[in-house]
């Protein structure tokens, strides 16, 4: 039998074991998703506040207290902006609907009088065919409520593990780790506990940059609206700042939902100089921000992550498509560092989570040729730069 066919059957079956495997993780993960998704967001919220606990224990407050402290104040800074958004919102709903109204008149009209010269009757008719199908879908959009009351209940329910899960991921994570280390064989763990760190430390550099680019975004869009008099800043800013926490795709959604309130309230002009402002804000953010505050914390090619997005989207959803860029960062970290000589030497107590040069371990070249890759070829992402 020829060697290149012995390779090629040797590297196909091998190949395919991956994939199985890959599928049943994923199958898995898919079944336990009301699980695992609010376990990764408490993991995220826990490296963003994490550095906050470790900032009250070096100023002598118990680390319970410390704790107590970081989610009592978060959680009264969250509830008070949703407060605010949500009021916000519904104060200026009525306005958006009257002027929705007159936007609809005013297109109407064009429709009867301008090129297409459609009678009033078709016009009329359409609007009664629309009636018909929500009339025949009755049943079904009141068994979509039924199902949103029901989901309403299980998001509650996610959010209380959220909750329950981030207390402890920042009371006990360190004696958390040191147990799953346990699993890892004696002679690899040590190299294991330091790429483990290199990830924590890239899931904290992610999650500082994204917010910071975030709060520009939301600040930036959230002003040029409120000097144009869009109805509804407030509430649009704020979709931009969650938005900007999905790379790529959440600012292209949130500038486009700003763009379409501006066209239904202000009419084109404002629409256009609305989208004016979205792009300059995404270039700001993409060849300016980016770079500078990522900088060598986390090092993954814009092709990674355009790939680890859709990826997310299609197993699981607008949660999959949040977590899986803070995922492969993390897998990133974690296999340069098992794949460094540099690291062969270095104690785990040296790696410090909460700076964002930890992790990596330290290779010029590699930086080098990332920082290069950053500068010249950084698409509209949440993330720059290269790395392996």
């Amino acid at each position: 039998m020829p060697a290149a066919l012995r390779f090629s059957a040797a590297l196909g079956w091998r190949f395919l074991v991956v994939v199985a495997a890959l599928y049943v993780v994923g199958v898995i993960f898919s079944r336990l998703a009301a699980l695992v998704v609010p376990l990764a967001i408490a993991l995220l919220l826990a490296a963003l506040l994490a550095p906050a606990v470790g900032f009250l224990m070096a100023r002598r407050v118990p680390r319970g207290l410390a704790t107590a402290l970081v989610l009592v104040g978060g959680l009264v800074v969250l509830g008070g902006l949703l407060t605010f958004v949500v009021v916000t919102f519904v104060n200026g709903l009525p306005d958006l609907a009257a002027q929705l109204a007159r936007s609809v008149d005013t297109v109407s009209g064009w429709l009867v009088s301008g090129p297409l010269q459609l009678s009033e009757t078709q016009l009329r008719d359409f609007a009664d065919r629309i009636v018909k199908t929500l009339q025949d879908n009755q049943s079904s959009i009141t068994s979509s409520a039924i199902t949103t009351a029901a989901t309403v209940g299980e998001t509650f329910a996610e959010m209380l593990l959220v909750l329950f899960s981030l207390t402890f991921f920042l009371y006990d994570g360190l004696r958390i780790w040191q147990f799953l280390l346990r699993v890892v064989p004696v002679a690899p763990r040590r190299r294991v506990d330091v790429a483990g760190r290199r990830s924590l430390a890239a899931l904290v550099s992610y999650v500082r940059a994204t917010g910071a680019v975030a709060v520009v975004d939301a600040l930036g869009i959230g002003i040029g609206l409120a000097v144009l008099r869009v109805p509804l800043a407030v509430p649009l800013a704020a979709l931009v700042f969650i938005a900007a926490f999905v790379p790529i795709f959440g600012a292209v959604v949130a500038g486009g939902v700003a763009v379409l309130i501006a066209l239904v309230a202000n009419g084109p002009v404002t629409a256009l100089i609305v989208l004016i402002i979205v792009i300059a804000v995404n270039q700001l953010e993409s060849h300016i921000l980016q770079p500078f505050l990522l900088g060598r914390a986390v090092k993954l090619h814009p092709l990674a992550v355009v790939m680890a997005i859709a990826a997310g989207l299609l197993v699981a959803g607008i949660a999959g498509a949040l977590l899986a860029v803070p995922l492969l960062a993390v897998l990133n970290s974690a296999v340069r560092s098992l794949l460094s000589e540099a690291d062969e030497h270095v104690l785990p107590s040296d790696v410090h989570t909460s700076q964002p040069e930890e992790s990596g371990p330290d290779e010029p070249g590699l930086d080098i040729e990332a920082g290069k890759q950053t500068s010249t070829t950084a698409p509209h992402s949440h993330l720059s730069g290269a790395g392996t």
